[in-house]
């Protein structure tokens, strides 16, 4: 209890409290990223395999090793503090996560050993090649692997994607009656999507909290592997489904392909080269644009699962901020066609009138909806729009008009694809 004092509340320290659930499940995403970016490099976000290149610079990657090891030790050190707190225990084991904190102790010490070897290959090589990334990868995966609470990090990361599934997705299954086969495909399904959703929960605090991030690299890698192996095991499931024309199939079957697609988009577009770029703000657009791009798809996979239990039921019903997100998204749409609309009369008549509609116009994009729009596109816009204000000349302004107008077609297009209008067709008349 604080004290009534102003004086002492004043000098008071303020103690943060962390959950030792969602502390070891951060701690094993951190921890299964790594081992997934240790075998795979940077191979699935590179424009091209450097697997080969013996004398490229691999130095970017040994940082990214890095700085997942100090995110992972301040995690350590956090649960440990959390298992050692006034909280229920039988023995040396905590009530929640069955981790001792003898085995924590023992794995901090890991992660100071990789660190301090870490940081002496970074300083003894200014440019490292193939061959030195390749025997750091091994000696850091060797080390891990060695570590009993190495894997029971990762593995509570797989049993707790149930907690990361809406309630209303879960009393579905529990309640309806589906055919047992259903019910077997959906036990096994829903939670490793849990799993990603939750992991991909970490990457949307940093996007949150400012934070670094480069390093969601590393996370970005343990989505990818999540991913591959559940469309994989979909797959194996279509291939021996017995009813074609059964709603479980569609359903598998359009979950199969969308996050597919989904992958490719994000991995070989938006994170393609991303550990060379240097700018923040490229950066931060596109991660913000690959979180966005595979939270939302994966959501409504699982609103479709939903409806194959529930025919009736809304995704807005699954997820409540979906209903935000389609209303954000249908504003969005209509306020780029009026501008699209203005603008494309601008550029026909570049005449005060029409040009005094396309500021209007913009004016009341920027007020009302240009926060909708993802960073890099946002970006986009903004600098469009203040070379529009400042051009004056009728002969200048028309060239920019142009650009402006097939800039916000392609916009237009984007937007139309998100997947919370996919039943929403766009109607200008009704827009």
């Amino acid at each position: 209890m604080l004290s009534d004092s102003r004086e002492e509340f004043k000098d008071s320290a303020i103690i943060a409290v962390f959950d030792p659930d969602e502390l070891s499940f951060e701690l094993g995403v951190w921890l299964a990223g790594l081992d997934s970016f240790l075998k795979q490099g940077d191979r699935t976000f590179s424009d091209k395999n450097r697997s080969t290149e013996v004398a490229g610079d691999w130095s970017r990657e040994c940082r990214l090793t890095r700085a997942a090891l100090l995110s992972s030790s301040k995690l350590t050190f956090r649960l440990r503090k959390a298992v050692a707190g006034p909280l229920p225990s039988d023995g040396d084991k905590a009530a929640v996560g069955g981790y001792s904190t003898s085995e924590l102790d023992e794995f901090a010490l890991v992660l100071r050993d990789a660190i301090v070897l870490n940081e002496s290959v970074l300083a003894e090589a200014k440019n490292l090649n193939f061959a030195d990334w390749r025997a750091w990868s091994s000696i850091l995966s060797s080390k891990l692997e060695a570590s009993p609470v190495f894997h029971k990090l990762i593995q509570g990361t797989r049993v707790a994607g149930e907690f990361f599934l809406p309630n209303k997705l879960k009393k579905l299954v529990t309640e309806a009656s589906i055919p047992f086969a259903d019910g077997v495909d959906l036990q096994v399904i829903l939670p490793q999507f849990g799993t990603i959703l939750g992991t991909l929960g970490i990457i949307g605090k940093m996007l949150r909290n400012d934070e670094p991030l480069k390093p969601s690299l590393i996370i970005f890698s343990r989505v990818y592997e999540l991913t591959h192996d559940l469309i994989v095991h979909m797959d194996n499931r279509l291939s021996r489904y017995p009813n074609e024309e059964a709603a479980m199939f569609d359903s598998l079957d359009g979950a199969s392909y969308t996050a597919s697609l989904e992958l490719k988009k994000v991995f070989s577009q938006e994170l393609t080269g991303l550990v060379s770029i240097r700018p923040v703000p490229s950066v931060f657009a596109r991660v913000e644009t690959a979180y966005e791009l595979l939270s939302d798809s994966f959501r409504q996979i699982l609103a479709g699962f939903a409806r194959v239990v529930d025919p009736k039921v809304m995704p807005s019903e699954v997820f409540p901020n979906f209903q935000t997100k389609l209303e954000q998204s249908l504003s969005l749409r209509k306020y780029l066609w009026k501008s699209l609309q203005a603008v494309k009369a601008a550029e026909q008549a570049a005449d005060k009138k029409h040009l005094d509609d396309v500021t209007r116009e913009l004016r009341e994009f920027l007020d009302r909806t240009i926060s909708f729009l993802f960073h890099k596109d946002r970006e986009v816009f903004e600098r469009f729009t203040e070379e529009i204000f400042a051009t004056g000349d009728k002969k200048d302004i028309v060239p920019i008009l142009h650009r402006f107008g097939a800039y916000i077609e392609t916009l237009l297009a984007q937007v139309n694809m998100r997947t919370v209008l996919a039943i929403h067709p766009f109607d200008p008349n009704a827009d």
